[in-house]
């Protein structure tokens, strides 16, 4: 695996799979694992058990974090700690995002509250 990673090559990757899924991994290395996510339609993804960063990289829409709704576009880096509930509302076709899942399982504890 090249450590130079585009979204032109993941979201091919992502193309190449025949089984129609919304992600695919393209980068991984001990805890850390990097994933391409361009959901059609619907986000229909539940709470995951480690830790994850989404950074956008095209299109725009809501995304909703436990209780709250925000809007998102690109070049944003969206937190979510393991075990919330959250997803992608009303974006737009365009939408891809890099994910990145980290640590232990459970989570990271954290001393201070994250924006």
């Amino acid at each position: 695996m090249s450590p130079r990673l585009t979204p032109a090559a993941a979201l091919q990757s992502l193309d190449a799979r025949s089984d129609g899924a919304a992600f695919a991994e393209v980068f991984a290395h001990g805890s850390l694992s990097v994933e391409i996510y361009r959901p059609r339609g619907r986000d229909l993804q539940t709470p995951h058990t480690r830790d994850e960063l989404y950074m956008v990289i095209s299109g725009h829409g809501e995304f909703v974090d436990g209780g709250q709704r925000h809007s998102f576009e690109p070049g944003q880096v969206l937190f979510v700690p393991a075990g919330r509930e959250h997803r992608f509302e009303n974006f737009s076709d365009d939408f891809a995002t890099w994910v990145v899942f980290y640590g232990p399982e459970g989570g990271e504890a954290s001393t201070q509250e994250h924006p």
